[in-house]
């Protein structure tokens, strides 16, 4: 087989952030998702060009999964990057990501999923059959309870999720 000197893994991958960018956008516009649709999005935090306070960097020091259902604000969308507003333990949080710091976007409502390749900041990629969301707090549930931990913080129970496990099965 050839080299591809075109990059083609690339490419496909571009055309596959643009599906995230169309979608937010319309959500951006219209300030709501539609039906029962909501989003988890999974980024690398060290990536270049990503704004989260010191506090969720020092939270979630590789990377972080966020949750875009009822409760966001300020969605605004570029050619490169999404900002958005959300809420975390009820602390309002801006965020600013890049769509090349994306590992996995997740919309489990009809079950549709991609996954990345992103580069590590020293160079290497990690794999993304190995990526593994981390605790979303960032919206409220209705109904939930949250218990409070030894180290004073708010967990939503259940709030720990594996992008493994809305995979379809083989």
């Amino acid at each position: 087989m050839g080299q591809d000197h075109i990059r083609y893994d690339i490419l496909a991958q571009d055309a596959l952030r643009g599906v995230i960018r169309k979608v937010l956008t319309e959500v951006g516009t219209t300030g709501r998702l539609p039906g029962d649709h909501h989003f988890f999005i999974t980024f690398l935090t060290g990536a270049p060009g990503v704004r989260i306070s010191q506090h969720l960097k020092s939270k979630y020091p590789e990377q972080m999964t966020i949750v875009i259902q009822h409760q966001f604000w300020e969605l605004k969308i570029t050619e490169s990057h999404f900002e958005i507003g959300l809420s975390f333990s009820d602390v309002p949080e801006k965020l600013v990501i890049p769509f090349n710091a994306i590992r996995g976007f997740y919309d489990p409502s009809v079950n549709f999923e991609l996954e990345f390749d992103v580069p590590l900041s020293d160079g290497e990629e990690l794999p993304a059959a190995e990526i593994t969301a981390y605790p979303v707090d960032a919206i409220k549930t209705e109904g939930a309870d949250e218990k409070p931990t030894a180290d004073g913080e708010e967990k939503k129970p259940g709030s720990v999720i594996s992008l493994d496990s809305f995979r379809k099965k083989q």
